[in-house]
């Protein structure tokens, strides 16, 4: 006590400031980094939950990068990134600037459009499971049989069956994304377009060198936010194909998917961690990349 009354106001403050952030940084170290450090270690061991650890150096990584379902997951991840991160930005861009111009019952379209980001992933994924289903079942079929239409195999094909699990995984982002997008747009000074209005400027031209350049910030964050969920993608996956989790014949399983199966299904915790630490890699780097290209643009 004596120490601290001795203490100039500033150094008081300091005192004070990292008092209020022990906690936090006490759940970080407890909840974040430590076991984000044991998956390292772990990625070089041998363990199945119940025996000792076994150090077996690279040999989890070398078994990783010679198995052929790795680079079959591998791909399917990237695909869904490739695949979801453009086609959200681009629907949820036009969707927030045409919605920014409507001022009848603005704010329930607004929620309607919150509303499946706020729905459970779970129910969301069974409820889109049972649109796929056959006739009598599905409602898309259902539709297309009405229409004199073939069915389309949405969940059983190896070729429909990725784009119809990122169908709802996009759906569920749009209304995040709509909402960032729209307070990126009234963040844009009016005095610009109302400049460009009197120049005369074009519709196209005030969209591409006055909005999108400053939606720039926004873009930023959206690129990245997405691409880790994307690269993340679990949820939509796990429960759209429950009788076979990632089917068929693992074209839609992703990295996390994979990381489960291992993990919980197969017990083996030293191959798990080094599926997880190649995913780790993977999001640092693809965030890297991305706003390192999106900076020099």
């Amino acid at each position: 006590m004596r120490f601290y009354k001795n203490l100039s106001i500033p150094q008081k403050q300091i005192v004070w400031a990292w008092a209020f952030l022990a906690l936090p940084v006490l759940f970080y170290v407890v909840i974040r980094f430590y076991p984000t450090a044991n998956a390292f270690v772990l990625s070089f061991q041998e363990w199945n939950l119940l025996g000792d650890r076994k150090f077996v150096g690279l040999e989890n990584y070398a078994k990783l990068f010679s198995d052929p379902v790795f680079w079959k997951v591998f791909k399917n991840t990237f695909m869904y990134l490739i695949l979801g991160t453009p086609i959200s930005l681009v629907l949820s861009f036009i969707i927030a600037y045409h919605l920014d111009k409507v001022r009848f019952m603005h704010g329930t379209i607004r929620a309607l459009y919150f509303l499946p980001f706020m729905t459970s992933a779970v129910a969301m994924a069974w409820v889109w499971r049972w649109f796929y289903q056959p006739v009598p079942i599905g409602v898309f079929n259902n539709f297309l049989a009405s229409l004199g239409f073939a069915q389309i195999e949405f969940l059983s094909s190896t070729t429909n069956a990725l784009p119809s699990v990122l169908a709802p995984a996009v759906w569920a982002g749009l209304g995040f994304q709509v909402i960032i997008f729209m307070a990126g747009l009234r963040a844009i000074p009016q005095s610009y377009y109302e400049a460009a209005r009197i120049d005369g400027v074009s519709t196209w031209t005030v969209l591409t060198e006055i909005t999108i350049p400053l939606l720039k910030p926004t873009i930023v964050f959206l690129v990245v936010f997405s691409s880790i969920g994307f690269l993340r993608i679990f949820d939509q996956v796990f429960n759209m194909t429950t009788n076979n989790p990632g089917g068929p014949l693992n074209s839609t399983k992703p990295l996390v998917l994979l990381i489960y199966d291992t993990a919980f299904n197969g017990f083996n915790m030293g191959y798990a961690a080094a599926q997880t630490v190649v995913l780790f890699t993977i999001l640092l780097v693809v965030s890297l990349i991305q706003l390192r290209l999106l900076k020099d643009s």
